[in-house]
């Protein structure tokens, strides 16, 4: 688990997103999903709303896509984001 986004080692352009956000200290489940998620392994994370779940999955999603060239036409998508509901489909887009 880590203590701190600054433990996460994120790229600069998301390091910078998350600060600007006021995040400072990862939630219980970011801290145990993003070190394994950034890693490239799959992550099965449950917990309460609120909890800070997109972001967990969220953020190794932005540092992958970052890494990856940039597409040709009629090349991708790189990431895809599935939700079970319109309005949570509407929350993750206005928190990305």
């Amino acid at each position: 688990p880590v203590k701190s986004f600054e433990n996460v080692h994120l790229p600069a352009v998301v390091a910078k997103d998350v600060a600007k956000h006021g995040y400072t200290t990862p939630t219980a489940i970011q801290a145990q999903a993003l070190p394994a998620a950034l890693m490239g392994r799959d992550v099965l994370g449950i917990a309460k709303t609120g909890s800070g779940k997109t972001a967990a999955f969220l953020l190794p999603m932005m540092v992958h896509i970052l890494d990856q060239d940039f597409l040709a036409d009629k090349e991708g998508p790189i990431g895809l984001v599935m939700a079970p509901t319109r309005e949570l489909c509407q929350q993750i887009f206005a928190e990305v």
